[in-house]
């Protein structure tokens, strides 16, 4: 598909504080500053890219209100607060062109309970399962092959991608985004061992995504083993990222790729786990925590820190150990040589 947007379409989306210089052709592409070429739109969301500006070929610039420079001829730049945004708010639209959301209605070849409950305005794709007792909301987009187990819910504007799973009793708020493959309810990981054989332990419990989540693809959430495994409003979920049963995490925290979290941890308001975190079980992690990638947490952490490392201590003594650690070699060369000194003195006395 083709697009195509005139400067005052794109000015129209992303509402600029000022505009310098003109261009008349249509724009057709978006491109880093250093591969664009004219037609193209480009910004400059970094600071560090601020000197690729004046040399970019892009037709249209977004550029933040401290950018000092002029645009050459038939270029133009369009003053916004935040070009990173403003930008995601164009592709936002192109998206909705390139991807438009399919019409209402029930495909004839998905399984529908006859006493699920469909809203008229919701979308349910092919091969789709939705079982007794469940509800999909207003506007709901089910794409090919999602299973709705029974009594689960699904709030209005979801929208599931292909294969998603749904388990029985899980739910979802509304405008909750879940890309292909995620689980939502699967089993909490629990056993004892008795007599020396592993034995189930059942887990009755639920989950909760509250609204405005969303949850990247592979991702896996966990049924508590009774109660709710909770993930709060607003949090975003990256691919790959296991939540055990009874986890509680707060609203707005973001966790990246391939996170793992045990049973039984409270993650308060706007946490951020870099890539590869692993968060031990029945633990505590303050609000407005960071750590860093491949940190493990063993221990609670209080509130508004930063933290990093195997075990995750605070990150500037991590930081510290790390530049110690670089220089062990010459540490221990230095006290072989004094070693070596002091025999020598002892020989001599």
């Amino acid at each position: 598909m083709q697009l195509a947007f005139t400067p005052d379409e794109i000015a129209a989306i992303v509402q600029p504080r000022a505009a310098r210089g003109t261009t008349t052709g249509p724009i057709r592409g978006i491109a880093a500053l250093g591969t664009a070429r004219p037609g193209d739109l480009s910004f400059l969301g970094n600071p560090k890219y601020k000197a690729e500006v004046a040399g970019t070929q892009a037709s249209l610039v977004l550029v933040p209100p401290d950018y000092i420079g002029d645009p050459r001829p038939d270029q133009l730049f369009l003053v916004v607060d935040q070009p990173s945004i403003a930008l995601a708010r164009l592709c936002a639209r192109i998206e909705l062109m390139l991807r438009p959301p399919p019409p209402p209605g029930v495909h004839s070849a998905a399984i529908i309970a006859p006493d699920a409950l469909i809203a008229a305005t919701a979308a349910v794709g092919p091969l789709c399962v939705v079982e007794a007792g469940a509800r999909v909301g207003e506007r709901a987009c089910l794409q090919a092959s999602v299973f709705v187990g029974r009594n689960a819910v699904i709030g209005d504007d979801c929208q599931l991608m292909p294969g998603v799973r749904i388990y029985p009793g899980c739910q979802l708020g509304q405008r909750v985004r879940l890309h292909a493959n995620v689980v939502v309810g699967s089993d909490g990981f629990g056993y004892e061992l008795i007599n020396g054989r592993h034995e189930k332990v059942p887990q009755i419990g639920q989950v909760v995504i509250e609204d405005d989540v969303e949850i990247g693809a592979g991702s896996t959430i966990d049924r508590a083993r009774f109660g709710r495994t909770v993930i709060g409003e607003g949090t975003k979920i990256d691919n790959l990222v296991q939540v055990g049963h009874n986890v509680v995490i707060g609203k707005h925290c973001i966790l990246c790729a391939q996170v793992g979290i045990s049973g039984s941890v409270t993650i308060e308001d706007y946490v951020v786990l870099a890539g590869q975190a692993g968060v031990g079980g029945h633990i505590t992690i303050g609000r407005g925590v960071k750590a860093g990638g491949r940190a493990a947490i063993t221990a609670d952490v209080p509130a508004d820190t930063y933290v990093n490392g195997n075990p995750a201590i605070p990150y500037m003594l991590e930081r510290r150990i790390a530049v110690l650690k670089q220089r062990l070699p010459e540490l221990f060369h230095r006290v072989d040589e004094l070693e070596a000194q002091v025999k020598k003195l002892a020989g001599a006395g």
